[in-house]
């Protein structure tokens, strides 16, 4: 079987890396590679031919290839260009999106979703949204360090003391946990709240404060994913999130409800208490954003505090990224096939899961 890696449309990074090559022909794939892929991660042409890689254009690896991965998903056109044999692998986001599976079932394609993968330990090294996040959250304090006027760490100086940054982090889970850490390396005062008091310790271990409002609904079931709460707590949230948002020099939200819309926890008129310079980092903004003047893919200004709506910060470090994403791919592809073909067991958890064209019968 022929594996194809297309050339983001939208994005900087790459699903496969030159290094991930050898190890997926140890599978007993060839690689096919979109002339180009990698240039902008910093992976180019020659290394792919180097690691045993055929460099083909888009046209000819959608033709050639059996299964297709990327980390958004084709346009429509090329997948009729590839047709309903190929195998597709990306990111569909159907929580979203809710009529992208009926779509492709109708159209006859195959498609496995690597963010539908359950986030249990077995899966954990296929887990593309934890290592998206975790450079997420890394990227957030530096946006944030960027845009703050002044140090994130205490200096005592000939001219003055200069006291450190506050950094507030709303939502400890692996984004805002990386947001934490790498705050605190700036030498930052941080506090992290959660609605899971599993992540108490985690926040603490980091060496930030927990705050803790009363009465969340913590879902030990959902997978690892936040769960919608009550009006009431998301009222009592707000007000303790304005508490502390006065004395902020940065928020960080990064809390979001698969499948709904993200929860408002920094409305307008806590945005207008923050004292001039400060900045909110949202990461929940492609869904809505956690606080209430978030526009997706946008900085703004609102009476001095600089607001960057931003979920799609693990582009801005597309290397290491792409690394990432290529050993999760990898990871996946591995245990999907079986003797060199896919395996399309859909009885299995990690194979059902992530196979969102499901019909009635099983191919």
């Amino acid at each position: 079987m022929k594996l194809g890696v297309v050339k983001e449309s939208r994005f900087r990074r790459v699903a496969i890396i030159p290094d991930t090559v050898p190890k997926l022909k140890e599978t007993g794939l060839d690689l096919l590679i979109e002339t180009g892929a990698g240039e902008q991660a910093l992976f180019f042409d020659a290394q792919y031919t180097e690691a045993g890689a055929q460099v083909i254009d888009r046209s000819a690896l959608l033709t050639q290839a059996d299964i297709i991965i990327s980390i958004d998903p084709l346009f429509e056109d090329d997948m009729q260009a590839a047709g309903t044999d190929t195998w597709f692998i990306s990111q569909f986001e159907p929580y979203n999106d809710r009529e992208i599976v009926d779509k492709l079932t109708q159209k006859g394609f195959k498609a496995f979703s690597l963010d539908m993968i359950p986030r249990t330990t077995l899966a954990q090294a296929m887990d593309i949204l934890s290592s998206m996040a975790s450079i997420a959250g890394y990227q957030a304090i530096l946006s944030a360090a960027h845009h703050l006027p002044r140090y994130f760490p205490m200096l005592i100086t000939a001219a003055g003391s200069i006291r450190p940054a506050r950094v507030l982090v709303l939502g400890a889970g692996v984004a805002g946990l990386q947001a934490i850490a790498t705050a605190r390396r700036l030498g930052a005062m941080v506090e992290a709240f959660d609605t899971r008091q599993a992540a108490k310790e985690e926040v603490e271990s980091l060496g930030a404060k927990f705050v803790e409002v009363e009465g969340a609904k913590d879902d030990t079931d959902a997978g690892g994913y936040a769960v919608e709460q009550s009006e009431e707590f998301l009222q009592r949230q707000r007000a303790e999130v304005q508490a502390r948002a006065m004395k902020a020099d940065v928020i960080v939200t990064t809390a979001q409800v698969r499948g709904r819309k993200a929860p408002v926890l920094v409305p307008t008129s806590t945005v207008e208490q923050m004292k001039p310079g400060s900045v909110i980092v949202d990461l929940a903004a492609s869904t809505g954003g956690n606080c209430e003047l978030t526009r997706d893919e946008k900085i703004i200004q609102h009476q001095g505090v600089s607001i960057i709506g931003n979920s799609n910060l693990a582009d801005d470090m597309p290397q290491d990224a792409s690394q990432l994403y290529s050993t999760n791919a990898y990871n996946f592809v591995k245990y999907l096939l079986q003797d060199g073909k896919v395996n399309l067991d859909l009885d299995d958890e990690i194979i059902g899961g992530a196979y969102i064209t499901q019909t009635d019968q099983k191919d």
